[in-house]
């Protein structure tokens, strides 16, 4: 897991239109970069649609939201579409952001261990620093989470 207040890992991913997504393009806002295990599932379907919800008062705040998952353009596409979906959700099958955020790890379910994403929010201020580091956060509160941080936060 990265640290609050150590400088956020750039990448360029593409979008579900297959349109190219760099992270440090967002400077000057702040950015809500949130990792999940994958398109479809119950509770990245919850936490999707919690963020979907709760977009207007990002918007309102200048907040950019980011969803990234191993899941291919063509399956965000259909999450987006299926779940109307208005934020940025990136592709990242080879693990280049994954990895670089630290969010790559062994898992257990069911007993068996595999890897996988641990589910984990990231607040990325205006200058590219991380503000705020929210590991295993739960789907259906997440954004509401980040709302509240925000509020108690705000300068």
């Amino acid at each position: 897991m990265l640290e609050a207040k150590t400088k956020a890992p750039d990448f360029t991913l593409p979008d579900k239109d297959g349109h190219p997504v760099t992270l440090s393009d967002f400077r000057g806002k702040k950015v809500v970069l949130y990792f999940y295990p994958k398109d479809n599932t119950p509770g990245c379907t919850k936490q999707a649609c919690a963020f979907a919800e709760a977009y207007d008062a990002f918007r309102e705040k200048d907040i950019v939201v980011i969803g990234v998952s191993k899941d291919s353009t063509a399956s965000h596409q259909k999450f987006a579409d299926k779940y109307n979906l208005p934020f940025i959700l990136v592709s990242d099958p080879d693990r280049v952001a994954i990895e670089a955020y630290d969010v790559w790890k062994e898992k257990k379910l069911y007993g068996k261990i595999n890897m996988g994403v641990v589910r984990t929010t990231y607040i990325i201020d205006e200058n590219g620093m991380i503000e705020h580091v929210m590991p295993k956060v739960k789907p259906d509160t997440n954004a509401a989470d980040i709302l509240t941080y925000l509020a108690e936060h705000a300068s």
